[in-house]
This record gives structure tokens, sequence and C-alpha cells, in this order.
């Protein structure tokens, strides 16, 4: 791409997070071809027409479910781009999948970026978190999109190259792992209030009282306000609580690396319990993933 050309990116999958990135980026400058299966939302027809809208050399984001539908689309993209493009997966990818995606892509002289990205569903307004691993010169060849894609401010507040590749991908690991954690201490915390409602009259009043000047004030916070406002008993949700991955592979790491994560380790097993007994703080925490992701809850009509 020569000097001054703007930057031309394409994006593979138009979900609840691509939509916005695709959204985000071309609100700060960056034009985007994307394509997704559903041809409603969908710029182009299929992949290689999104690869001929693109300028060579090609920057293609993958945004697409983790496993399975990352290896088909990389697989096809190892066959379909050009020696020195570039694929970012920007999914929540194990980080060992990182290794066989660059190698596959490699064979073709394509390069690879590994992006965790936080922000969820509120990404498009707020900015997204950005976590990559990779060669340095192909993440500075991606920075503009990077800085499209977080939000305002300096630079190392939001993004970082932690590493090689795999080190993105890892790094979003360890992140969903305390997300866990932080969202489960949370739920028991309305649990515990909630169960004193002889005492404690204004519960969802206490968290939002939490918001300035405590020191257990956030995001999460902010959100578990939001979802009280909305239900303040939490009647409408159901105490079901998925688990994506990240947290079941930060242990796995824990345990191979012999550290210690007690409080992560919890907060998973805190929702295989929530799939046998419906809790108030099972209720929560399901509210808090629908808030920050929008992730679908069981509804208890």
């Amino acid at each position: 791409m020569s000097e001054g050309t703007a930057m031309h990116i394409g994006i593979i999958g138009l979900g609840k997070m691509g939509a916005n990135m695709r959204d985000r980026l071309r609100a700060n400058g960056v034009e985007v071809t994307g394509f997704d299966r559903n041809p409603e939302i969908s710029d182009v027809a299929g992949t290689a027409e999104l690869i001929a809208a693109l300028p060579a050399p090609r920057l293609v984001w993958v945004m697409v479910p983790a496993g399975a539908a990352t290896d088909a689309v990389i697989a096809e993209l190892a066959n379909e781009l050009s020696a020195g493009d570039l694929v970012i997966d920007g999914g929540n990818s194990r980080f060992t999948d990182d290794f066989a995606h660059a190698a596959l892509l490699a064979a073709s002289g394509v390069h690879y970026v590994d992006a965790g990205v936080s922000g969820g569903v509120w990404g498009l307004t707020n900015g997204f978190g950005v976590m990559v691993g990779g060669a340095a010169e192909q993440v500075e060849r991606a920075m503009p999109v990077f800085d499209a894609l977080r939000p305002e401010g300096p630079r190392d507040e939001s993004f970082v190259h932690a590493g090689a590749v795999g080190a993105g991908h890892y790094a979003k690991m360890v992140h969903n792992g305390i997300e866990y954690a932080l969202m489960q201490s949370y739920a028991e915390g309305y649990e515990l209030l909630e169960k004193r409602s002889d005492l404690i009259t204004d519960v969802p009043g206490v968290f939002k009282a939490w918001q300035r000047g405590t020191v257990v004030r956030s995001w999460l916070l902010e959100l578990l306000v939001r979802a009280l406002d909305d239900d303040p008993e939490l009647q409408n949700i159901e105490g079901f609580v998925e688990d994506s991955g990240e947290g079941r592979w930060a242990i796995e790491e824990a345990i191979n690396n012999a550290v210690p994560v007690p409080t992560i380790s919890a907060a998973v097993f805190a929702r295989f319990v929530s799939r046998q007994d419906d809790s108030p703080a099972m209720k929560a925490v399901a509210a808090l993933r629908n808030q920050f992701g929008g992730h679908a809850v069981k509804t208890t009509d």
C-alpha cells in the first residue's frame, strides 16, 4: 500500500462484534469490505470477492467463532491469498491454535497476527481493548486498524503488542479468566445482600452507591447496576451461565505451569453449578454477560 493511501481491510464474520468493528473502523476512516454468510449484512458474496476487492498487499481480519470455523477460514485464506498478505485472527481462538494457523499461512508466504479483543457489544461506542501477538513489522503495519478500534487516549492503556504469535490470545485468555472471577465476586455479593432483604431494603441502590469513590467501582459494576435497573430482582433471568472456553483454558495453563488460580477456578466451577441449581448469584452473572457481551440468557417465561 503506497504512502497516503487510505487503509482498506477485509473482515470475515460480521456477528455482534464483527459488525460493530466494521462500523467503528469506517467511522474512523478505515475502508472495510466485510463478508458474512448472512447475505443481508454482507458487503460481498464470498471470500473470493472480498479478496478481489482489497488492494495488495491485503489485510484480512477473521472474526468467526473459535475452533473449526476459524480453522476452515484460515485454510481457505491460505489457498487464496498471496505472499505478503496479512491475516489477523481477532476471535477467541486458543493460543495454541495460533501456532498452527501461522505455520499454514506461512507456507504460502502470508503473515499472521493474533488479536485478543475485549469490549463486547459496547465496543462500537466505547472502543475495543486489543492485545496482539506477532512480528513487530506486521503489528506496525496494522496499527492504523488497531488505533481505529481502540478508545481515544494513550495507546498503551488500550493496546499492547504482547509478544510473538499466540501472545495476544494468551493475554485475552488470562483477561477472561480475571473477568470470570470479578463477575463471580459481584454476583456472590448480590446474593448475600439479597438474602438479608429484612435488613437491606434496596439492593440495587447499594450497588449503585458503589459506583463512585469506592475501591470496587468498575465498568462491570456499572453494567450490573444497569441490569438491576432493568430488573431489580432479576426475576426474568434464569441463573444458567455458559462458559466460552477461555476460563477453562486459563485453568489448564495454570495447572501446566503450577500457578495457583483458586479464584478463577472457583468462578468457572460456579458456572457448572449454575446448570444444576437456579441461584441469585448466577442470575447476576447471567445478567452481566448479557450486558457486556450480548450473550443470550435463559428467561423464566
